[in-house]
């Protein structure tokens, strides 16, 4: 991802513009690395998220509204205490890091006037969040460095604070001269283009270099020490443009996103290097371009944080159901051997008068074998020459009721695995506490969970997601197994239209016919929310079956969620997210 220091240093300008001399409203702590600060200024408020999280630390302002613990965590009573009402009076950048620090104006408890700095520290696995005095020394962080975890820099309360080691070898490019960059960057000698200025330039990302390289060099394959007087001009062409974008803020929020519109990357530059592979689309501020990115994926994350514990469940169940089809399977193939036991009982049956008590081999030709060959077959010379055949009569017939019988087994045992892939689905696509809830209510109705604690509170009531078509029909999607079991045998009508992906878990989708014909727009449209809503999100061509409601049955005995439906038309789509997103009622 491209949250490098220059867009850094653009972000903290259009923050500064908007917050400064805010006053700090609420904060909250939705997870245990991230931390929104609700701000009013003359004016207007807004949301700001700052994120130690790994996989997206950042900062920005934000339009989503995470749910919030109901025991606010440790660090965020401490920045209450600390921080509630205070006047952010500076945003600073140290050099070109990735490295904010908001100056607030607080007063203590003897009343004095202090400013307190909150340090965000954006560097991959190693961000933090980190509350400092007007002494410069550490209240508090929301991941504490000890000695065990890091030798070269400790983060821990009453410490000194201090910066995370620097990168002296770099150019700054605020700062620098174009040549004396070009330079250093050709004196990488047989490195990329691209590695050389990401070596060579302070706060570039990785994405920046290879468009620098794209311009400079224009596809050719040319080392940093090869290059000629032209592309060496390019290149200086280039940064210029860049440092001239970083003095000015002039950079333009950029979202790059894949066919599908599942977003990619970002940038404050304009990108050419993807040649139209991508999708480039501006943004109005840096804060939406972050919050558009991310939205999902930390949606995705505080949604597996909260469901761990269900997904371990399935997972569990998932494998011991696997282990146990392969078991059966085994079992399966023994069964197929019974043909020949009973074959050696008609063969001793038919050779009775020929036998004597205390044989062990009986050699007889194999009428059931078109060539009549010899086979000899183990006799219990214990037994009666009649007792040896009905014995193995008697193994036939127990492997006959064992294949069947195992089929039966292997056949629910699928049919479960089935049923746990649909809740695997719908947790991987809830975004609320309360569609948590739903799974668990389900899960301990079905007998996977035992002694549930929220089985005799009352559950927050969940209707189904509403969509409105462009030619004006409600469209209304099931969350969750139970849900889509009441929308479809209960709720929907003979003649609405039902949607579901072929056999592939999702939701089931159903367009509200009110007596008129459904036209084939709405009918598209609703095949790709089907899509959306389920396992192929990201898939480019999904089928998706639609048929009228009067079509679809459930079996008797079947897990929720589970229907048969005939007489159905079969649509490939691709599921499209903005589309998706422009035709939702908002709740």
């Amino acid at each position: 991802m491209a949250l490098d220091g220059m867009f850094l240093y653009q972000l903290r300008h259009e923050l500064a513009e908007k917050a400064l001399d805010a006053r700090v409203d609420r904060i909250h702590q939705p997870t245990r690395e991230e931390i929104i600060i609700a701000l009013r200024w003359k004016g207007g408020a807004g949301k700001l998220l700052l994120s130690a999280n790994a996989g997206s630390p950042r900062i920005h302002f934000t339009e989503q509204a995470p749910e919030n613990p109901k025991q606010p965590p440790m660090f965020c009573m401490l920045l209450r205490k600390h921080l509630g009402s205070a006047r952010l009076v500076r945003i600073e950048q140290m050099g070109m890091d990735r490295i904010l620090h908001l100056v607030f104006e607080s007063v203590n408890e003897l009343g004095d006037l202090v400013e307190l700095t909150l340090a965000v520290e954006i560097m991959g696995r190693h961000s933090n969040l980190v509350l400092i005095d007007q002494n410069g020394r550490i209240i508090d962080a929301v991941k504490r460095i000890d000695l065990e975890m890091s030798s070269v820099r400790q983060v821990l309360p009453g410490m000194t604070y201090q910066l995370p080691p620097q990168q002296p070898d770099k150019l700054n490019l605020l700062e620098a001269e174009i040549p004396q960059v070009v330079e250093k960057v050709v004196a990488q000698g047989d490195k990329d283009i691209s590695k050389a200025l990401l070596a060579a330039v302070l706060g570039m990302s990785p994405l920046t270099c290879r468009e620098a390289e794209h311009y400079a060099i224009r596809g050719e394959n040319v080392r940093a020490g090869e290059m000629g007087g032209e592309q060496k001009q390019r290149l200086g062409e280039w940064l210029s443009m860049l440092q001239l974008r970083l003095r000015e803020h002039s950079g333009i929020p950029t979202i790059l996103l894949e066919p599908t519109g599942k977003p990619r990357d970002f940038s404050f530059l304009p990108i050419h290097q993807y040649r139209g592979a991508l999708v480039a689309r501006e943004e109005k501020s840096y804060s939406a371009l972050l919050d558009s990115f991310y939205a999902e994926r930390d949606l995705m994350d505080r949604m597996k944080q909260r469901s761990h514990d269900l997904l371990r469940l399935l997972a569990n169940t998932s494998d011991r159901i696997s282990r146990k089809i392969a078991a059966q399977e085994e079992e399966l193939k023994e069964c197929a051997q019974r043909e020949k036991l009973k074959v050696n009982g008609d063969l001793i049956q038919a050779n009775l008068h020929q036998m004597e008590k205390g044989q062990t081999v009986l050699q007889a030709q194999n009428f059931y074998d078109e060539a009549l060959a010899m086979i000899d077959i183990p006799l219990d010379p214990a037994l009666t020459p009649a007792k040896n055949a009905q014995k193995y009569y008697v193994e036939y017939r127990k492997l006959d009721t064992a294949e069947k019988k195992l089929q039966e087994l292997i056949a629910q045992s699928r049919e479960e695995l089935q049923y746990l892939d649909t809740v695997f689905d719908s947790l991987a696509r809830a975004v609320r506490e309360s569609e948590l809830a739903a799974v668990r209510e389900e899960l301990s109705e079905t007998g996977y969970i035992k002694n549930y604690k929220g089985k005799n509170k009352k559950p927050e009531k969940l209707l189904p997601i509403e969509y409105r078509s462009s030619d004006g029909f409600t469209i209304l999607v099931g969350r969750n197994n139970v849900q889509n079991d009441r929308l479809t045998l209960k709720d929907a009508r003979n003649y609405d239209l039902w949607f579901h992906t072929q056999k592939i878990p999702g939701s089931h989708t159903v367009v509200v016919a009110d007596g008129r014909e459904i036209p084939e727009r709405t009918q598209e449209e609703a095949a790709v929310i089907a899509a959306y809503h389920s396992r192929a999100r990201d898939s480019a061509l999904v089928p998706v079956d639609y048929t009228i409601i009067k079509n679809v049955k459930k079996p008797a005995g079947a897990k929720p969620g589970k229907v048969i439906y005939d007489q159905f038309k079969t649509a490939v789509v691709t599921p499209d997210r903005e589309r998706v997103a422009a035709l939702l009622v908002k709740e």
